[in-house]
């Protein structure tokens, strides 16, 4: 508990804000709210039942699938923007100009990034979850956030129209609104198809099963040392009598 409540840095604490809040406001559906309740028993059973950790035994080794080099923080920071903060922004904006049909169509989306942001963070830093099972939280979560993305898409671009002779403010928040969806769409499907299906899952399990292939060799290897160590004392006595 002492790792966790240290894991729970500032983000960490408002993303938490952002998911009660989102609970509370009536904004999310159903099925978004039990999704990360049902994602986290999945994922708890999962790790105690098929996939193990095996972390704490293959020595000081770093638990990190990809090494974060300066493209995939690139990449990151990226989705990020796309994903949490222009959205977060929209839906500020949509309080402020008391556009609710805005803050209703990017709340499930912005609701279940918290979840998974949360979820990522507090298990990449436990030995109890092994790689297969870590890698699954985001393919789990992005799978489902892609079809409430076309939801979201659907709905501003289909129930929502611009005014005749609008302003342009009113005119750039409006194909703001409808830019969105599409650059989350796109972003998050290249994301899906083509890094985490392709490569991240992969390589979580090959480096699940390198380190159990690691720890049964190095398992019979002591095995076999403690029967040698068994077996000469008994040698050395039968050859003294």
């Amino acid at each position: 508990m002492g790792n966790i409540m240290e894991s729970l840095r500032l983000v960490e604490l408002q993303v938490i804000a952002f998911i009660l809040v989102f609970s509370v406001s009536g904004l999310v559906p159903l099925l978004d709210l039990v999704f990360p309740a049902f994602t986290s028993a999945y994922v708890l059973v999962l790790s105690r039942c098929v996939f193990p950790s095996r972390g704490s035994s293959v020595g000081s080794r770093s638990q990190e699938i990809f090494q974060r080099s300066k493209f995939f923080r690139s990449y990151v920071v990226l989705g990020t923007t796309i994903g949490l903060f222009l959205p977060l922004a929209y839906v500020l904006g949509g309080f402020a100009r008391a556009d609710d049909h805005a803050v209703r169509s990017a709340t499930p989306h912005l609701f279940l990034l918290s979840c998974q942001i949360l979820t990522e963070n507090v298990i990449s830093g436990l030995s109890l979850f092994s790689p297969p099972v870590r890698v699954l939280v985001p393919l789990l979560y992005t799978v489902r956030r892609i079809f409430v993305i076309i939801d979201w898409l659907n709905d501003v671009w289909t129930n929502q129209t611009l005014p005749p002779s609008s302003q342009l403010k009113y005119i750039a928040w409006f194909w703001f609104g409808r830019s969105l969806p599409v650059a989350n769409l796109v972003y998050f499907s290249i994301n899906l198809f083509g890094f985490l299906i392709p490569k991240f899952l992969p390589r979580s399990f090959e480096k699940y099963f390198r380190d159990r292939n690691e720890i049964h060799a190095k398992t019979e290897e002591d095995k076999r040392s403690a029967a040698i160590n068994k077996a000469q004392p008994t040698d050395n006595m039968k050859k003294a009598d």
